[in-house]
């Protein structure tokens, strides 16, 4: 048998299967390589985790902008705040998780009694879910007899997980009956709805007042980028002479003080509004589970 020897790369490759017994094709190098790849995952987990070095650039590219070190120097000072920012945002989010998933608990435990299983049983089938690795604790104090309230209120020391003391409270007085288990489990439950409808509420009605007040804080950047517009150059103007360094202290200074009163006047209505429901009055959890 004769082969044309002007046969493409193909056919060559399809013969040399043929008539050497077969065998298998290198593919191709994939791209971009593995390696790449593993890096720039890993350097956008980074990314996720360290939100606050964006800081970084910002004021590097400011600093390039004005010809001037003092805008890098304030984005280092100010990682350290948004850091801290970022995890008090964080907490808060976690402490919300948890909330929610007592409420379900409470939801799923009392639909478990009343379907007929036991209540350790129903107990011991909860995901853990938002509430950590605390809870297997409850789940095996609840499957092998253990003391469950003792175990809910260690959980219950985590913020957002505050309501499982009124759990805790009616599993001890109510653990021998089924049905009067669930019945406390929705008392529980439809309080703490309540107590967190009325927390959005609040939120809801504050957020005009933070909008505004980031609106205001966010002027002096707008005011910045028009005058660069109208070619005024306000950061050589602020950053390289003694009256615009002054102002620009005196402007800075102003901006944290005007932004900390702000957020005074809004925690202190937060806390006239969440002192109204009722003062000197246990939480919502508790009195529905007494």
């Amino acid at each position: 048998m004769a082969w044309p020897p002007g046969g493409s790369g193909r056919e060559l490759r399809r013969a040399r299967l043929m008539f050497a017994g077969g065998g298998s094709l290198v593919p191709p190098a994939p791209w971009p390589p593995a390696l790449v790849g593993e890096w720039g995952a890993r350097l956008r987990r980074w990314a996720r985790a360290r939100k606050e070095l964006v800081c970084l650039p910002l004021g590097g590219a400011v600093a390039l902008l004005g010809g001037s070190v003092l805008p890098l120097l304030a984005a280092l000072a100010a990682v350290p705040l948004v850091r801290r920012w970022l995890a008090a945002r964080g907490e808060q989010r976690a402490r919300e998780r948890r909330e929610a998933a007592v409420i379900e608990l409470c939801g799923t435990v009392a639909g478990e009694l009343r379907a007929g299983r036991q209540p350790g049983q129903a107990l011991a089938g909860v995901p853990a879910g938002d509430l950590g690795p605390q809870w297997t604790a409850v789940s095996a104090a609840a499957r092998f007899g253990g003391d469950v309230p003792e175990a809910l209120r260690a959980v219950a020391a985590h913020p957002g997980a505050e309501g499982l003391h009124g759990v805790a409270a009616c599993w001890r007085v109510a653990v021998d009956g089924g049905a009067g288990l669930a019945t406390g489990l929705d008392r529980v439950s439809a309080a703490l709805s309540a107590e967190r409808d009325q927390r959005e509420e609040l939120r809801s009605q504050l957020a005009g007042a933070r909008s505004t007040a980031v609106m205001l804080a966010l002027l002096p950047v707008l005011a910045l980028l028009m005058g660069s517009a109208l070619g005024a150059a306000p950061l050589r103007v602020l950053l390289h002479t003694p009256a615009g360094l002054c102002c620009l202290l005196l402007g800075g200074l102003l901006e944290a003080a005007g932004i900390a009163w702000t957020g005074r006047i809004v925690r202190a209505a937060a806390g006239e509004r969440g002192r109204a429901v009722g003062p000197g009055a246990p939480g919502p959890a508790e009195g529905k589970a007494s």
